[in-house]
């Protein structure tokens, strides 16, 4: 059973500093996905506040879903509560559908209208172009990087599995660490080595195709 965190003043109504022009700040700024410290500061309260407000709203959340009686006293926590949660939600949902805009490219960035007379009926045309922009892998890898960390995360280790010719069991597994498994494949391809053409007497250099005959 849930613990329900008891308030600690006495009296009904909302509580002095949790006032509605408060409210109002705090999910104004969540609305945008900053950060609680953020919001925290645009409603005029220090983050310790707005953590204590958030948690026994939480608290008396959870309480009511565990089917004990709602404690009236707790309901302006628990709208602050609801309301920042949605709020942040919202934000969240606007900034990956961004994310999703720049990953497929197809923004329109520039409009260009130009009007000429047509040659063969003498009448004045107009035609529009747009610019577009391309699609960028860059923001599928900050996502991927970011909402599947153990796959995909800077820290994320490879598990390589070396099954024999003869058994479906594994004879070896080893962890790789990707950051410097890169970092070494980078080093490696700058440090290829390749002979120089061969020069003919003359100084020219030799460039042919060889033909497997």
């Amino acid at each position: 059973m849930t613990n329900r965190r008891k308030p600690r003043r006495s009296g009904a109504g909302r509580p002095t500093l949790l006032s509605e022009e408060v409210e109002g700040r705090i999910i104004a700024a969540s609305r945008t996905g900053i950060a609680v410290e953020l919001a925290s500061e645009a409603a005029g309260i220090s983050s310790a506040t707005y953590h204590r407000w958030m948690a026994r709203g939480r608290a008396e959340v959870a309480a009511r879903e565990d089917g004990q009686k709602p404690d009236r006293d707790e309901d302006p926590y628990v709208e602050l509560f609801e309301k920042v949660r949605t709020a942040r939600a919202m934000a969240a949902a606007r900034a990956m559908a961004n994310i999703r805009r720049v990953a497929d490219g197809g923004i329109v960035t520039k409009v260009t209208t130009r009007k000429f007379r047509d040659p063969e009926t003498g009448q004045i045309v107009e035609e529009v172009t747009e610019d577009r922009t391309a699609p960028d892998w860059r923001a599928d890898a900050w996502y991927l990087e970011r909402q599947h960390r153990n796959h995909y995360g800077k820290d994320a280790a490879l598990a390589i599995e070396i099954t024999g010719l003869d058994s479906s069991e594994p004879i070896q597994e080893e962890r790789v660490d990707l950051g410097a498994l890169a970092e070494r494949l980078n080093q490696t391809l700058f440090a290829v080595q390749y002979p120089d053409p061969p020069e003919l007497e003359d100084g020219s250099v030799v460039d042919a195709e060889v033909v497997d005959g």
